[in-house]
C-alpha cells in the first residue's frame, strides 16, 4: 500500500482576521455574543449549532445541539432529560459546548456546569415550537432502542390522535438546560497554523485572560 496516497495533505491557510488582547472586551460573554452575531450574518448555514460534550465514568460522548438562548449569562439548549446526554449530565454536570464557524475561521469552546432551566422557561419555549416538533418530543424516547422506523411513526400517530384539536403540554421529561461558563476560549485562524487563542477563566467571579500557544 502506498501510504502517501492515504494521508490527507490538504491545507488551507487562515487569514481572515486576528485576535488581539487589547482589542477585545474584558467580558468574554460580550465577545461571544459579538462573534455569534457575526456568525448569524455569515454564510455559515447553522450559526447556532454547537457540539455538546459530556462525560460519565470517564467515557466522553459528543453530539450536536442548538443554542436557543443566552439567559443569566448562561448558554441554553433543550433536549429530552432522559436521553443519554440527560443521564450523563445527572451523573456529571460538567460539560463543554464547542462552536465552529468555518466561513469566519473561528471557534469558541465554552466549559462550565449545566443545570436544568426553570420549568416556566421551558414551558414558554415548548409552546413556541412547531406543533410537529411538540408531537415529536412526546413520541421520542430519545436514545432508547427502536424495533424499526414504523414503531416511531406509530408513536407519532398515537400522540397526534391523543392531542387532536388540543393544546399540547410540555412533557415532564423534556426541557431546557443552561450551561454557566467557567472557561471560554476564543480561537481565530491565522496563517501558517499560528492561530490566535485567547482563554478567559472565571476565578472568584472575576474573568482572567490568557493567550495560549497555538
Amino acid at each position: 500500500m502506498d501510504v502517501k496516497k492515504h494521508i490527507n495533505t490538504d491545507r488551507k491557510d487562515f487569514d481572515k482576521s486576528s485576535l488581539v488582547e487589547g482589542q477585545v472586551s474584558k467580558d468574554p460573554m460580550q465577545l461571544f455574543e459579538k462573534w455569534l452575531q457575526h456568525a448569524i450574518e455569515s454564510p455559515d448555514p447553522s450559526p447556532y449549532a454547537c457540539t455538546l460534550s459530556t462525560c460519565r465514568d470517564g467515557k466522553p460522548s459528543s453530539r450536536v445541539v442548538y443554542l436557543r438562548d443566552i439567559l443569566d449569562r448562561g448558554l441554553v439548549f433543550y433536549t429530552n432529560y432522559e436521553s443519554r446526554k440527560g443521564q450523563e449530565l445527572v451523573s456529571n454536570p460538567n460539560a463543554v459546548l464547542n462552536f465552529f464557524w468555518p466561513s469566519l475561521e473561528r471557534q469558541v469552546r465554552v466549559e462550565g456546569v449545566v443545570n436544568q432551566l426553570e420549568s416556566e422557561i421551558s414551558d414558554a419555549y415548548f409552546a413556541a415550537r412547531p406543533r410537529e416538533s411538540q408531537i415529536g418530543a412526546w413520541a421520542s424516547s430519545q436514545s432508547e432502542r427502536l424495533k424499526n422506523r414504523e414503531e416511531l411513526e406509530g408513536l407519532v400517530n398515537h400522540f397526534e390522535s391523543k392531542f387532536n384539536g388540543k393544546e399540547i403540554p410540555r412533557p415532564t421529561h423534556w426541557g431546557g438546560y443552561r450551561l454557566k461558563p467557567e472557561y471560554i476560549e476564543f480561537w481565530q485562524g491565522r496563517p501558517s497554523r499560528l492561530h490566535d487563542r485567547l482563554a478567559f477563566e472565571l476565578t472568584n467571579e472575576n474573568w482572567g485572560l490568557t493567550r495560549l500557544s497555538p
